[in-house]
Parts: structure tokens; sequence; C-alpha cells
């Protein structure tokens, strides 16, 4: 019998993939069995299905640093995410992992985020005595709120790396150890050169020992990043001594001079009272959210479901929704 072409793609992983990649045939599977695709590998499957999702679109609409920038140069997290994605492959091809499986992690890893950037990650932790992490709220979007609740029941390689993507465990894949390096990469790179566009500083100004290691350009940084990391991780995905701790400097740089700017955050006090007005707008008022969330504040607490319904809001939505609810409306002649 002629083998399905998704049998004979995951017969070339034998054949190709390192000993510590995970194979799409070897996949712990999903929360509910699924008939296989006679295309797709199950990691393939995946990754379009967070494509897909709605929540994904919303990512072009989200704040990744500065709040509310003019122009289109800015990054988004749609575009924060498609960077993670690019670096993550290259590191998976180049040590002989499961491409698929990364893409499909760094796709869906920022999926959970909040409007207004980690502004508005502050304020929902602040305000609703959840302990609101990004991460594992990436993981309820694909496990409990797509698809009107149902999820898009992933592969649990796939959810694993999501939730794992920042801190805490390490993901038990290599696959989806690569996104937590990837995700840092991207982010302090693609910071710089929006820091530098937005005048918060020059690239110039990076301390001499740091650039001495790393390069003095983005393309150089990234570069050396990736080749460091695919030329140290053996035993797991990480750089060698003198990069890793270069690459901290460079992480603790940014904090300081970018992050914690006053450009870069001048925003920060008015996206937090936005977040925290509409939170305990509709924590009293629950019966005005989408049902998914009247229905999750009925098996999980208000507190719950409010956070999932506010974090799923691009910054343009909390902005109408904002304007919907607390600012007048004037008819004007």
């Amino acid at each position: 019998m002629d083998k399905t072409i998704r049998e004979r793609a995951e017969n070339n992983e034998r054949k190709i993939l390192s000993e510590k990649a995970c194979l799409s045939c070897n996949s712990l599977g999903r929360e509910v069995r699924e008939e296989e695709c006679s295309i797709r590998t199950c990691f393939q499957r995946d990754r379009d299905r967070i494509i897909h999702s709605s929540s994904f679109r919303t990512l072009k609409h989200k704040t990744q640093v500065f709040l509310a920038p003019s122009g289109d140069y800015y990054r988004t997290r749609l575009t924060h995410t498609l960077e993670v994605s690019q670096i993550a492959r290259t590191l998976a091809r180049a040590l002989r992992l499961n491409e698929d499986l990364t893409e499909a992690i760094a796709l869906g890893h920022d999926l959970g985020h909040t409007p207004f950037g980690h502004a508005g990650e502050r304020a929902l932790n602040s305000v609703s005595g959840i302990d609101f992490k990004h991460y594992e709220q990436s993981v309820r979007v694909v496990t409990k709120i797509e698809k009107d609740g149902a999820g898009l029941n992933l592969t649990k390689e796939v959810i694993d790396g999501i939730g794992c993507h920042t801190s805490g465990k390490k993901a038990f894949t290599f696959e989806g150890q690569i996104i937590r390096l990837a995700d840092r990469i991207a982010y302090i790179n693609h910071d710089i050169d929006d820091a530098v566009a937005a005048g918060v500083m020059n690239e110039d100004e990076i301390p001499a020992h740091i650039t001495a290691v790393l390069g003095n350009r983005k393309s150089e940084r990234i570069n050396k990043l990736v080749f460091d990391a695919v030329e140290n991780s053996t035993d797991e995905i990480c750089l060698g001594s003198e990069t890793s701790q270069a690459f901290d400097e460079l992480t603790d740089f940014m904090f300081r001079r970018v992050y914690s700017s006053d450009i870069c955050r001048k925003e920060d006090d008015k996206a937090c009272d936005i977040i925290e007005k509409m939170f305990f707008f509709y924590k009293n008022n629950p019966q005005l959210m989408p049902k998914i969330f009247i229905d999750i504040s009925n098996s999980e607490g208000v507190p719950r479901a409010v956070c999932d319904y506010i974090a799923g809001m691009s910054d343009t939505v909390a902005l109408k929704k904002f304007n919907e609810l607390f600012l007048p409306k004037f008819a004007l002649e």
C-alpha cells in the first residue's frame, strides 16, 4: 500500500533529523484524539491552526514596546513573532531539530499578550488577584479560549513550548528550548532598532566591551548569537560563556537605557489606567462580556473571565471599548 504524503514526511524526519529532535511520529498527541491528516504532520497542522486563529491576527495591533507609535516602522507583537520564528527556524535547521514544531511554538508563543504590552500585563496582575503571566495566558488561549472555548487542540509539545518560552521550567523538547533563546535574541535586537528610531538612544551608546563580543550592528549581533548557539548547544540550547555574559550585559543595558526611559514609559500610566478601569467595569458587569467569557466567569470566577476578555483585545479595540464605556458621546453638527 502506498504511503501518504504525511507518512513519507515522517520517514524523512527519521532519516534527516538529529536523535535529539522531536519526531512528528513520536508526538505525545493531543488532548482530544483526532484522525491524522494525509498530507501534514501533526506539528504542521498545529502551525496552520495557530496562523488561522483569531488571536494570531490580533497580534498585528498589539504593542511590542512603544505604545501608540507614530508611523509604521515600529514592531508590533505580530512582527516580533515573525522575527522570533525566523531566528528559531534557522537554529532548528542548523541543529537538525524539528523545524515544524519549532515554528508552531514560535508563532503561538505570544498569543496571550495583553494590549499595551507589558504595561497591560502588569495592570491585570495588580488588580485581578490572579498571578497573571502572558505565557500562561498564551496556553489558555490555545486550550480554553480559541474557537469559542473549544481550543485549538494542539499537540502537547507545542503547548509545553508556548508555556515555557519565558521563564520557569524549560520545555521538554529541544525545539521548545530554542524559542526561549530566539525570543530574547529577537526582542533585544529589534528593540535597539526601534529605540534608535524613536530617539531614545544611539547605537554607539552600547558599551564597547559588549560590541567587541556581539558586534556593532543588528545583523552582526544576531549572526553572532545564532552561530554561537549552534556551536554550543549540545545537552541544552545555550550560548557559550563569553557570549552569554555579553548578551546578559546587553539586556541589562537595555533595561536601564530603554525600557525604563521616560520616552518609552511615558504612556504606561495611561495604559494601566485604561486596563484597570475596564477590569473593574466588567468585574461589576460580567453579563456585558461575550458569551464565552460569561461561561468562564461561571466556571472559573469573574476575575479570571475578565482577564481573559481584556487580554484578548488589541490596543485599538481596548481604546475603542474604553471610549464607549467611559467617554461621553457628542452629536456634532
